[in-house]
């Protein structure tokens, strides 16, 4: 049997991985094939955590920059990841798998609060743990909420999906020299404003020496090829 690189991952899947190049919030085929990758992972024994993001639906930040209360706005947008978070939900116990949604949010009559040892037993007992509304704190992102999660329930690694390769310089689809690297430290991402995650989730993940790794979700199987030990993405690190 091939060994596993980790056994608990918290994956970040932003809002936006989940629309159609059409424009819709969420599209049923994109969710199917994230589901399935998802699964996969659960029976290759691997233990899957999820943060969801909602800038699919709303941005609580740019609704703010809009005229509407900051407060307000990043609490719309935590009811947008709940919303992503049960169609997730859904997907994934649709094709078999065991799945739980917990909220830092109290919407008890759609999903559990958050708790953290609920949640680790429910990864010990196989099934996805999706996390979502953020922290349940307004002025934090997802992205901090992902790297919290990933401290909370002792993960391995966390992996940021995003629709680029890993970690440039640059954004690759503006700047056509952008440089890509393929390893760093948490430092050099903070040094240089690569724009990974926000400075608060690098912060968290690097004082806690949890492994973050980039890649792009839409290559299909690659989440499954960086378990078996393929050199995927780029790797940040907190310097020694």
């Amino acid at each position: 049997m091939t060994k596993l690189i980790c056994q608990r991952i918290l994956l970040k899947l932003s809002g936006e991985a989940l629309m159609s190049e059409a424009g819709g919030s969420i599209d049923a085929d994109i969710l199917k094939r994230l589901a399935l990758e998802i699964i996969e992972l659960s029976s290759m024994g691997i233990q899957v955590g999820l943060v969801m993001g909602g800038g699919n639906i709303l941005r609580g930040a740019q609704k703010a920059a809009e005229g509407l209360d900051r407060v307000t706005g990043d609490q719309m947008g935590m009811l947008a990841t709940v919303i992503n978070a049960l169609a997730m939900q859904d997907a994934i116990e649709h094709l078999g798998q065991q799945v739980r949604v917990m909220s830092a949010l109290k919407i008890n009559q759609v999903c559990e609060d958050y708790i953290r040892r609920r949640a680790v037993r429910h990864l010990e007992k196989g099934r996805v743990v999706i996390f979502a509304a953020g922290t349940g704190n307004p002025f934090f992102t997802t992205d901090s909420a992902a790297s919290l999660r990933a401290i909370e329930i002792n993960a391995e690694l966390m992996i940021k999906a995003t629709k680029v390769k890993g970690v440039y310089s640059a954004d690759p689809e503006k700047v056509k020299d952008a440089i890509f690297y393929p390893r760093l430290t948490y430092d050099e991402a903070l040094d240089q404003r690569l724009n990974v995650m926000d400075t608060t989730a690098l912060v968290l993940c690097r004082d806690n020496n949890v492994p973050m790794r980039v890649m792009n979700i839409f290559e299909q199987g690659a989440i499954k090829r960086l378990m078996l030990g393929e050199e995927i993405g780029s790797l940040i690190e907190r310097g020694t």
